[in-house]
């Protein structure tokens, strides 16, 4: 899995790296066997009610379509998390269309 952390208006800490780093390990360990390549971009968006923070996640796996999922919260943490966790669901469910479709419905 090799991960590419970018950020716009937004400081990389360590923590907040590590914190990227654990949830996408934690939600696409599975397909680490899939030569996972991810970029996330974490920016500032400034809107109506203030700053918000955006993540976006384009992951990318062999034999799977890319994954681009986005998500803009009050809390960058939590706009992480919320990203990580629809790429992961999104990442199964291309996984196992993949799967059943090279195997046959009734194998």
């Amino acid at each position: 899995m090799q991960i590419d952390i970018q950020t716009r208006d937004i400081t990389l800490t360590e923590e907040l790296r590590a914190h990227v780093e654990r949830r996408l390990q934690f939600a696409l360990s599975r397909f680490q066997d899939q030569g996972l390549l991810i970029t996330v971009c974490l920016s500032g968006v400034s809107g109506g009610s203030g700053e918000d923070r955006h993540c976006y996640l384009q992951i990318r796996a062999e034999g799977c379509p890319d994954v681009s999922i986005e998500d803009t919260e009050a809390d960058l943490y939590i706009a992480i998390n919320r990203a990580v966790e629809r790429a992961g669901r999104m990442l199964e469910r291309q996984w196992q269309c993949a799967h059943n479709h090279l195997n046959g419905p009734f194998q």
